[in-house]
Order: C-alpha cells, then structure tokens, then sequence
C-alpha cells in the first residue's frame, strides 16, 4: 500500500490518465478521489460514472449528454458527465463493461478531447482528466476481443494496482480501528475494546469483499453490540468457522492472482530466514492438487495421472511422499 500511496502522489501532479486496478471492495474509488484531490484540478468537479450499471444506450447519454428528440424520452436537452466534468476529473468505474462501439467513442475523447452529445453533430471540446477502473484483468479482455487494445494503452498510462486485502493484514488493526471510530459516531455507541481472539480471526480470514466486506462487518458489530467490547461472537460464522458468507460466491480475478496471493503468504509466513521455502510453498500446492484430482477421478490413479500430466508411477511416488494413500485406497486400478 505504502507504492499506492507513492504512485497516487506523484502521478496526481500531471495530467496523465490514469487506470486503477483491484479487486471489488478494495477502494478503488478512493484512489481515483486521491488522485483528483491532491492535483492541480482539485478545484474542479469530480465526477463519477459506474459504467456497469447502465446499458449502452443510457451510458452513452450519460456520459456525452443528448439533445431533444435523440431517442424515446429525450425531451430536453441534457449535459453529460465529460461536459459536467470540463476542468476537472471523471472516473470510470468498471470500465471492462463497456462496449466496443463505446470503447471507441471513449478512445476519441482521451486522444481528442473532443465529442458530440447523442443525437447532434456539433462537436464540443472537454479539458478533462479520466480515471479508469476495473477489478478484472483488462489485458485478458483485450486478448478475447471483448476491449480495445488501443484504448487500454491510452488508459494505462499510469497503473496503480490496489492489493487486496487477504495480502496485506497487517492493515487490518488500523481499518477496524477506523471504521470503528466512523460507526461509533454515526450510531452513537462506546465500542472501544477488542475481544480476545478478534483480530486474529480478522486476520486469518481471507476478505473475498475486501475492505468493504470488513466495513460491513464492523458496522454491524458495533450496532448488534451491547457491550462497549468488539468481541468474536459478534463476527459472522464466515469469519470464525471459515464458511462462505450466504450469498457469495467466492471467486478470485485469476489464477495468475491466486498463485501469486498463495507465494506471497507463504513467504510471509515461512519469514525471511527460511531455506527451504521451495518444499514450504511448492510441494504444499502440489500435494493439494494431486488430492483435488484424485478425489475428483475416484482414486483411479491412471485417469489423474492422465489429467496431471505426469506418469503413473511418479503419481504414485508422490501419493505415498505426500500420505495421500487413503484417497485411493478403494479405487480398482490403484
């Protein structure tokens, strides 16, 4: 977080577009408001449009504006976010969920600095600053066709990348500390002492809602409380039993994000004088995705050894390193 501060600071003096990347829940929208405010257009409006939550049609007119008569229920003129934004900054969020007749209309502003509201062919002028979000790999969108790739590079002229927050726990203290103080004040209670084992079971959980899921729940922590302590019984059972919360999904970005997640705590927790991180980490991963394909093919040791790519009988060397004989001990080849 201290290199997303470092980055939010420097690149807030220039004029540079810029494209913040995280997960849902991260605070993206907090860096972009950095950004504006630490700039020389602080003074300016900053304006924000989720691009997801809109269909094309409407998110063309609420971006460009419309005249009178542009489509169905067009019955006046209306100014657009670019027009409303002139001289200061607009964000957009979830920008992966434009269209790529949008994306083009998008790429002529960033290059231009110019566009036509909905339904008119005079072309207005916009001095503006764009700031761009995504919480999915826009790179991949780009290499399925679904974004532009001359878009992404005239985004992607500085990337500030949020991590989210199962790889940075030591910034739980201060964020429960925080949210705390703000819902104490807006409810007016005194919950000011932290139970014994509470904070650890914030740290050991993995955050698929990010800061705002921890948000949500210290908010409903200090509301449900009828002490002045933010004790562990006051937390979800996803917290302390390690259970999805009812209704989520849990699901990361990529694999390539997982994988680099799984490296960084390991090393963490390996600490910086281990040797053998290699076995710590590697042989851990492998171990459980040798039992996920054994489970998944019954225990028939040919059709996983098949599925990982390997042979037989060096699957059956590292059931027996790993101590995986149980999984297939009913299977009919094994």
């Amino acid at each position: 977080m201290q290199e997303v501060y470092r980055l939010t600071r420097r690149v807030a003096g220039s004029n540079a577009s810029v494209l913040v990347l995280g997960e849902t829940g991260v605070g993206k929208e907090l860096i972009a408001g950095a950004v504006h405010q630490l700039s020389h257009r602080s003074g300016g409006p900053f304006v924000r449009v989720n691009c997801g939550a809109l269909s094309e049609s409407l998110l063309e007119s609420e971006l460009f504006g419309h005249v009178r008569g542009a489509y169905t229920g067009a019955v006046a003129n209306r100014a657009g976010r670019f027009e409303a934004a002139h001289g200061g900054t607009i964000f957009l969020d979830e920008i992966n969920s434009t269209s790529l007749t949008l994306q083009v209309k998008l790429l002529r502003v960033l290059q231009e600095k110019e566009f036509e509201k909905v339904g008119d062919t005079t072309t207005l002028q916009t001095d503006v600053r764009v700031i761009a979000a995504s919480n999915c790999d826009l790179m991949q969108s780009v290499r399925a066709g679904d974004f532009r790739e001359d878009l992404y590079w005239r985004l992607n002229v500085v990337p500030i990348e949020i991590p989210p927050l199962r790889r940075r726990q030591s910034d739980i203290p201060a964020l429960v500390t925080h949210f705390l103080e703000y819902y104490n004040e807006v409810n007016d209670r005194y919950v000011v002492h932290m139970g014994d084992g509470t904070l650890d079971a914030l740290k050991s959980y993995h955050w698929p809602g990010n800061v705002r899921e921890l948000q949500n729940y210290i908010e409903r922590a200090v509301v449900m409380s009828e002490t002045d302590e933010l004790s562990v019984s006051l937390l979800p059972d996803c917290v302390t039993n390690d259970q999805a919360p009812i209704g989520v999904n849990i699901k990361s970005v990529d694999v390539d994000s997982l994988t680099r997640d799984v490296v960084m705590q390991g090393l963490s927790d390996a600490g910086s004088d281990a040797d053998d991180v290699h076995s710590m980490i590697v042989d851990r991963v492998e171990r459980e995705l040798i039992a996920q394909v054994l489970a998944a093919c019954r225990g028939v040791q040919t059709q996983a050894a098949s599925r990982l790519g390997i042979n037989r009988n060096t699957l059956h060397k590292k059931i027996k390193q790993y101590g995986l004989d149980e999984i297939d001990s009913n299977a009919s080849d094994s």
